[in-house]
């Protein structure tokens, strides 16, 4: 296969007659009669050469020779010049206006919500930057792939159409436009070339024949090479692919990974080249192979290598046509010409069509390149779009069956495209009078949906395919964009098709029409819960439709009462079998209704009805344009509007029946299905118009009827039981149609923003809380009560009484007038009386609160209503007499009572106590419709008015005096109650004082330096931490508690351990240069020296509980145990030790012993003396004479590991082995078993997790890992229990071992030690060598014979000198590094501090050879080696503290910086003038300095200037994110995959540690990490964050935290928009906005290392089986 490859492109070159050179091959075209053959003659030989190698293409010298032997020739032809000369004329001959932009998967898109005609006009990324609305309130959203920018279309927007780029006139005048370079002679040539062109595109593209070419194309020698060729499909995984492959094709698992990605991008791809059988063979099986993993075969076909090589050649032309298009209007409009011709005495249609019909049968590349065509030619001209419309409408039955059978995602049909046309106003309009669209629309759907019509011809979707009905809901979308906007102008022709749709439309409610239908169970439950899920879908799916369809009827009245009149005549012919079924009567209060004898408890009920509730819908807009009266000369006399109300009346009381849980038994589906019913989702289009519908009926028929047919159908009529729980939430509301929420809420309430994280809430204002309605008929149960619950309150708070009448009744319009009757009928009355009577009743139960409740509302609605009439009119026109009916008495017996008196009586029971208020109300408002209807004369009425309201005044003025009263009394109670349990409390803590001692402090992580501890009574002299002043150890006894078994223990190192719980984690918290390379494995790593710029450290943090060692290890047993027996997925990993805090869950992977700080205290004479004797020189002599002495001893042969290191540079031999040993020892401190146990483990554990390495205890790099990530955390935040550990740590390690360690340490300070492995002092962070050096001193002191460790004494005066020379050492760091480039403001005096700052800069200048400069200021070497040295200052005091227990000054202690620097400088024994050190120790230190500046290594370091640390380090924080969000989706829009070239969906991801954008979740961008596969973000996080970071998913608004290979969990993203919330996702696609708060929130989970800790807390809430693969991220 290689060879024949190989020699295709010579083959090329013996090529017939035809001429090569592009110019000649145009003039041959030219002398040609027939162009097209010409051209496909010139293709059948070159295309199968070119395309040879369909395996393994060589993609760049296929584009070569296609360009120089087909294009070029082509463009020559078209032109008859240079073609790249005439290109570049029409690229600047002037911009278009429509921008064309088709999107692709995954990209952002913005609608602008003041200016966009519909929801469907979006912008792309770049228009939408340069354009008006980027001021409106837009919305963001994801794109599917598929549409195209609308920036230009004037259809399209309201104001601003155009952006910048796109204005008309903007890139040349009008007048350059016009004259187009392009002239008469190139436009008959595109007349000549297109056709032939987009010809054989077509032909190429839909050819059938597998083995054959056309006679035209074929080659003059014919090969038997055959490809067999697999194509992608919906139904297999990648997965799948992958394994039929590797079966079928016996090959390696990379190739067929490379070959279902190619599958799945492009839609088919070469998998086996060869011979005719061959090919046939792996087609068979693939075919079996894939069987067996799924119920559908993979697709396989076998072609000749010939008709492959045309196809791709087709596809390539395509683009190529597509780039020609886009260079002139011209071009374009002969191609929509070429492509809407119908070839003359050919059956088949033009060729656009062709394309169109076979779209299902292509593959995926095919589709996308020939969709791209469409967008750039017709879609890009009007008119044209116009006629592309039209055939798209002609063919549209056929194309959406075939979408709908095929598997392929919407995105790549052409029945997407419909979203193009149908939503242009103007064309929408076109296509209903000329094809009337919408009736296609709609029998498409009939015809589509048939299969789910039962024998009622009534839609039953029980076991229905889930796939299938989604792609039906894509022909519901076409009927909503055609009626995305209404018609301004309505023409004969328009109004007659709509009609027409319409009542098409009609048949499909008619279907839809009480479907479903359902029985109540009884005695036994339902078996298997019904698919409900369909039919609720298509309802959400229909309801804007709904909605539109009745917009659209009421642009028109007459067009209106024809539509209703359709309407009425669909919803009767659906209720014939209740208009004559047998007659039922009830009669009471002296009315009788005769009704149909139905239950909705035992009959079939359905709870779709949109039929009645469209017909309620039209009523609604009939009523508003006042058109009802002409209602009867288009519906019949008979309106029957019993008929039309028994419906909705029966939904709405299967609802109430369904919330009383009397259908328990017919399971789920039913509550599913309710609960939609009235959700915001629905309810609009079902439980609203239901309501609306009963009006209808209140206001249409007598109310007493009215109420009896309800109490009917509510299986009330024979018990009042339940009468009113029911049934009047429906009457008392108006239908609201108000669209613009935001402008509504924000006029009646607050918008209260939601803190750090959880949701805002609206408040409703003050002025608004007339207007509640406790009955609002949206209120849920819960809604409702905490409505309630609220509004008392608040009315409690501001002294009010609790009463909540109803707001004033709103006015109904005149349709709806005569509902307001219901309330003054006589069953009414009846029914309120009926309710009182058996409240008054001792002996009745037939009543509760709750009913009670209403009545009263009912009440008070009414006595409202009729004020509001009577103020408005004179008494004698008022006909609504409330207020008499409800004064008349029940009946003409001896004891009958009316309501008032009833109320009265009600006051008195003590059930009611909470209604007393509302009862009053009611009261005052008898009074005032009283006043009102008794006043004569205006004189009277304004005198009875005033009088009567003082009164009223008066009375509320007691009431208020008299809650005053009672509030405070309260309030005097709590007080006295408050101080009693004060009084408690002080006596428990007098007698239980031993306890609350014992447990004052626990150890846990500290913030901030040295809080925990302050006793007064200790002088000032003793707060020095180091040499012959220090402080004494205040040591107090520490009692803990073990929250494992609960028992208490004291701390001492002879007792059995108590261990905190703790998490190792490598940190790149502080690091000075992220990214910096890391060695993933650190065998061969030496972690003795930390690099200044702090890259890798080990950081420990504690939760700060406390248990026993062992308890915690027979609680960690038990966690294995558990996890062994578990399922799902481990939340942490066991083999790396962690588990979960018992106590607060925290993520842990380690224990601390505590160790308590062993008290020392020294004897200031005899320290003082000593410093006689012990001068820093002589301090040094002493230790080189000790270590010289342990390098002769190995040197013997004892123990020959160590080297001789030791050069008698300042030695002399008055300085012997043992003169370390006269300044003061005492013996080594013995711990118990058990805590050199936990120091053990615990010291392994950093070890491994810091060096990535498997356990070793014995490994001598144990120690150094300890004194590592003590001092890491302590200049990060410090924790005490490690200090203590770290002393305790030294005794379990070889002591020889320890003093290498030491004299490595030491050689950095000392010169003397020097060896080739010691670091220059640049390169080393001066405060981990102090950490080092102090914990491994008292080793000098050991011996073979005696376990001896320095006095307090000695160690003080060990302490004083290793920390003096590593703070000179420091100073001589931080002046060498000093950044000269940035002058400080000037400070006006010449202090002592800026002269010896002069004075040893030059020294130090002199020193270097004048390496650094001269003429720096003083001051500004003070100034910069004050701030520089401030941060090693505190963590050195942290540490001495720590480790020596001595008490810090009070000003450490508060948070003052002033005080802070001169208290750091006496509590570790510094001067304040730091150079005062030098000056003191001159003699000692200049040699040393000497040394020190003489390093070549320190001359390198100041020559590489960048890599130079420079003190004090830069803080580390995550990046500065832009303020608005559509800043991070422009940065997205322009990122491109560094290795791939495709522009297919990416996922770009956003480092926030370092910026960096990468490509996630893609097969392009993945490594190979020891041997395993990890996507792009977890190999970033391995080298950026040492496996721990945070990421933002740009186009999804979601922060993602990462920790090692396969962990991680999302966190709510620091973009909010304007009411306090996330938007994950991009749903709500509102504009976003920083919040620094948020922002700050997550820079404290990094920098406090609780990422770790949130991804476990996360993992526990959100337990799955199968988790999200983290490591492909």
């Amino acid at each position: 296969m290689a060879d024949e490859e190989a020699d295709g492109p010579e083959r090329m070159d013996i090529g017939p007659e035809l001429p090569r050179a592009p110019q000649r091959l145009a003039t041959w075209w030219d002398q040609q009669v027939d162009f097209y053959s010409a051209f496909l003659h010139h293709l059948a030989q070159l295309v199968p050469e070119i395309y040879f190698a369909e395996m393994d293409p060589d993609l760049e010298k296929q584009e070569e020779n296609v360009q120089m032997s087909i294009f070029t020739p082509l463009e020559w032809y078209l032109f008859g010049e240079d073609p790249d000369i005439c290109l570049e004329k029409l690229k600047h001959s002037g911009a278009f206006q429509l921008c064309g932009k088709v999107f692709k998967s995954g990209e952002t898109t913005y609608s602008c919500r003041d200016c966009a005609i519909d929801p469907t006009c979006v912008l792309c990324m770049d228009c939408f930057q340069n354009s008006v609305h980027k001021n409106h309130r837009y919305k963001m959203h994801t794109s599917t792939g598929g549409g195209f920018c609308d920036c230009g279309d004037i259809e399209a927007w309201k104001t601003g159409p155009f952006c910048i780029n796109h204005e008309p006139g903007r890139a040349g005048t009008a007048k350059e436009t016009l004259h187009c370079p392009l002239n008469e002679e190139v436009i008959a040539q595109a007349r000549k070339i297109f056709p032939s062109v987009i010809k054989y595109i077509v032909e190429m593209t839909i050819w059938e024949e597998e083995k054959e070419l056309p006679p035209e194309l074929q080659p003059r020698e014919k090969n038997e090479r055959y490809y067999c060729v697999l194509f992608n499909d919906e139904h297999h995984s990648y997965d799948h692919v992958i394994y039929s492959l590797q079966r079928a094709l016996d090959c390696e698992l990379a190739e067929a990974q490379l070959h279902t990605t190619a599958i799945d991008k492009e839609g088919r791809r070469a998998v086996k080249a060869g011979a005719y059988a061959a090919c046939q063979e792996a087609k068979e099986d693939i075919k079996s192979h894939s069987e067996n993993v799924s119920q559908h075969p993979l697709h396989v076909e076998v072609l000749h290598s010939e008709v492959m090589a045309h196809q791709k050649f087709a596809l390539r032309l395509g683009s190529w046509m597509n780039k020609i298009m886009s260079y002139s209007s011209d071009f374009r409009q002969i191609f929509c010409q070429a492509c809407l011709i119908e070839e003359p005495g050919s059956e088949n249609p033009c060729l656009i069509s062709r394309l169109m019909l076979w779209d299902a049968k292509l593959y995926k590349g095919a589709r996308k390149i020939l969709h791209e065509l469409i967008f750039s030619s017709f879609f890009m001209e009007m008119e044209y779009k116009k006629l592309f419309a039209m055939e798209f409408v002609k063919y549209y039955k056929q194309l959406q069956k075939e979408y709908i059978s095929d598997d392929h995602d919407r995105s790549i049909s052409v029945t997407a495209l419909s979203v193009q046309m149908f939503t242009v106003p103007t064309l929408a309009r076109h296509l209903i009078e000329e094809q009337n669209v919408i009736s296609v629309i709609t029998e498409t759907l009939l015809e589509v949906l048939p299969e789910y019509l039962d024998r009622n011809n009534k839609f039953n979707f029980q076991g229905y395919s889930q796939d299938k009905l989604g792609r039906v809901y894509a022909v519901i979308c076409d009927l909503k964009y055609i009626l995305i906007s209404k018609p301004t102008m309505w023409t004969e022709r328009l109004r007659m098709q709509f009609l027409e749709g319409f009542r098409s439309f009609l048949k499909i409610l008619t279907c839809m029409q009480g479907m479903e239908e359902i029985r109540r169970q009884v005695g036994q439950h339902i078996e298997v819960d019904p698919d409900w899920e369909a039919a609720i879908a298509i309802q959400m799916q229909l309801k804007n439709i709904l909605l539109m369809f009745q917009e659209w009827c009421a642009c028109d009245e007459d067009l209106l009462l024809v539509a209703y009149k359709e309407c009425h005549k669909a919803v009767m012919k659906c209720s014939t079998s209740f208009i004559c079924s047998n007659k039922t009567v009830i009669q009471l209060c002296g009315h009788t209704l005769e009704t149909k004898s139905y239950r909705v408890s035992e009959d079939l009920v359905s709870i779709h009805l949109p039929l009645s509730r469209t017909l309620a819908g039209l009523h609604v807009r009939l009523s508003r344009l006042g058109a009802v009266s002409r209602l009867h000369d288009f519906v019949p006399l008979d309106f029957q509007v019993e008929v039309l109300v028994e419906y909705p009346l029966r939904c709405l009381v299967l609802v109430a029946q369904v919330v009383a849980e009397m259908w328990r038994r017919n399971g789920l589906s039913l509550i599913s299905q309710v609960f939609y019913y009235q959700d915001v989702k629905c309810r609009e289009e079902m439980y609203d118009k239901d309501i609306i519908m009963l009006q209808m009926g209140a206001s249409l028929m007598d109310p007493n009827r009215f109420l009896l047919l309800i109490l009917q159908r509510y299986e009330l009529a024979d018990a009042f039981t339940k009468t009113i729980s029911t049934k009047d939430q429906h009457f008392k509301n108006e239908e609201n149609n108000e669209t613009g929420l935001e402008n509504v809420i924000n006029k009646v309430a607050t918008f209260k923003k939601p803190g750090v994280s959880g949701h805002g809430v609206y408040e409703l204002k003050d002025e608004s809380l007339k207007d509640f309605n406790m009955y609002f008929y949206h209120y849920s149960k819960t809604q409702h009560s905490k409505a309630e619950h609220m509004q008392k309150k608040r009315r409690k708070q501001e002294n009010k009484d609790e009463a909540l009448p109803p707001p004033p009744p709103p006015e109904f319009c005149p349709a709806f007038s005569k509902v307001i009757n219901l309330l003054n009928c006589d069953i009414m009355m009846y029914i309120l009386r009926t309710i009182f009577e058996r409240a008054v009743d001792t002996d009745s139960n037939l009543w509760t609160e709750g009913m009670l409740q209403m009545a009263f509302h009912i009440l008070a609605l009414g006595l409202l209503e009729e004020k509001q009439q009577l103020q408005k009119a004179p008494e004698e026109e008022v006909t609504f007499d409330f207020y008499h009916k409800a004064s008349r008495l029940g009946s003409s017996s001896m004891n009958a009572q009316n309501i008032q008196m009833l109320l009265e009586k009600l006051k008195g029971i003590p059930q009611l106590e909470g209604q007393k208020d509302m009862i009053t109300w009611i009261f005052q408002m008898f009074d005032t419709v009283k006043r009102l209807r008794e006043k004569s004369s205006v004189i009277a009425a304004t005198t009875s008015g005033l009088e009567p309201i003082k009164n009223d005044e008066i009375t509320h003025d007691k009431e208020k005096a008299e809650r005053k009263r009672k509030a405070e009394a309260a309030r005097l109670h709590r007080q006295k109650i408050m101080a009693q349990m004060s009084a408690l409390q002080k006596n428990f803590i007098e007698t239980h004082k031993l306890m609350y001692d014992s447990t004052s402090e626990m150890p846990g992580k500290e913030d901030s330096a040295m809080e925990e501890e302050s006793t007064p009574t200790v002088s000032d002299y003793s707060r020095i931490a180091l040499g012959p002043k220090r402080g004494p150890t205040i040591t107090e006894k520490e009692v803990l508690t073990c929250i494992l078994c609960q028992e208490e223990q004291e701390v001492k190192i002879e007792n059995n351990a108590m261990v905190l719980s703790a998490c190792v984690q490598k940190s790149t918290a502080l690091t000075q240069h992220r990214g910096k390379p890391i060695d993933l494995s650190g065998e061969t790593l030496d972690p003795l020296f930390m690099d200044p710029d702090l890259a890798h450290g080990t950081y420990t943090g504690s939760c700060g509980h406390v248990m026993h060692a062992v308890c915690w290890q027979k609680y960690f047993e038990a966690v294995q145990l558990s996890s062994q027996q578990r399922i799902h997925v481990d939340l942490f990993d066991l083999e790396s030790g962690e588990y979960l805090c018992p106590l607060c869950k925290s993520l842990c992977n380690t224990v601390i012993p505590i160790i308590p700080v062993q008290p020392q205290k020294i004897n200031c004479e005899n320290a003082e003396a000593l410093a006689q004797f012990l001068t820093l020189a002589q301090w040094i002599q002493t230790v080189l004479a000790r270590i010289s002495g342990y390098n002769m001893k190995h040197a013997k042969g004892e123990i020959p590991s160590l080297p001789i290191f030791f050069n008698q540079g300042m030695g002399d031999s008055t300085f012997e082995f043992h003169s370390i040993l006269s300044f003061g020892v005492q013996s080594s401190m013995k711990y118990s078993t058990s805590i050199k146990e936990m120091v053990i483990l615990f010291a392994t554990t950093i070890y491994r997790i810091g060096l990535k390495v498997p356990p070793d205890e014995l490994d001598p790099r144990v120690p150094m890992m300890t004194w590592s990530t003590c001092a890491f955390t302590i200049q990060h935040n410090g924790l005490k229990a490690l200090m203590q550990f770290a002393v305790a740590q030294r005794i379990t390690c070889p002591q020889v071992l320890i003093q290498k360690h030491l004299v490595r340490l030491l050689s950095v300070i000392l010169p003397n030690l020097k060896s080739e492995d010691t670091p220059c002092l640049l390169s080393v962070d001066l405060f981990h060598v102090l950490v080092g050096a102090v914990l491994a001193f008292p080793s000098l002191y050991w011996d073979d014979t005696v376990d001896l460790q320095p006095s307090s004494i000695s160690s003080s005066y060990n302490h004083l000198y290793l920390f003096h020379l590593i703070t000179m050492a420091h100073m001589l760091q931080i002046l060498l590094t000093v950044d000269t480039g940035l002058p400080l403001a000037q400070v006006e005096e010449d202090s002592e501090e800026a002269r010896a700052a002069s004075s040893f800069f030059a020294e130090v200048s002199q020193l270097t050879n004048s390496f650094i400069g001269f003429g720096i200021p003083g001051w500004y070497l003070w100034v910069s080696l004050k701030n520089g040295i401030t941060p090693y200052l505190r963590c050195a005091a942290l540490f001495f503290h720590y480790l020596l227990g001595v008490i810090p000054p009070e000003e450490l202690l508060t948070n003052s910086a002033e005080g802070d620097y001169s208290a750091l400088c006496s509590y570790l024994c510094l001067p304040t003038n730091l150079f005062l050190l030098f000056q003191e120790y001159w003699d000692t230190v200049r040699p040393l300095l000497q040394r020190w500046c003489a390093d070549p290594a320190i001359l390198n370091c100041l020559k590489q200037k960048s890599a130079v640390v420079r003190y004090p380090r830069k803080r580390n924080s995550l990046i500065e994110l832009p303020d608005d969000y559509s800043c991070l989706l422009n940065q997205a829009s322009h990122f491109r995959c560094p290795r791939s070239a495709d522009d297919e969906r990416k996922h770009p991801v956003l480092c926030l540690f370092c910026g960096a954008i990468l490509c996630s979740q893609n097969i392009c961008c993945q490594e190979i990490v020891n041997g395993e596969e990890v996507g792009a973000c977890i190999f970033h996080a391995l080298h950026c964050g040492a496996g721990v970071c945070i990421f933002l998913k740009i186009r999804e608004c979601r922060v993602v935290l990462v920790e090692g290979k396969a962990r991680g969990c999302v966190y709510p993203a620091p973009y909010l928009d304007e009411y306090g919330e996330t938007d994950p996702g991009l749903k709500r696609g509102n504009p976003l906005h920083l919040s620094r708060e948020r922002y700050r929130k997550l820079h404290l989970v990094w920098q406090q290392h609780c990422i770790i800790e949130e991804i476990a807390r996360s993992q526990e809430t959100n337990q799955m089986l199968f988790g999200f693969n983290w490591q492909l991220l």
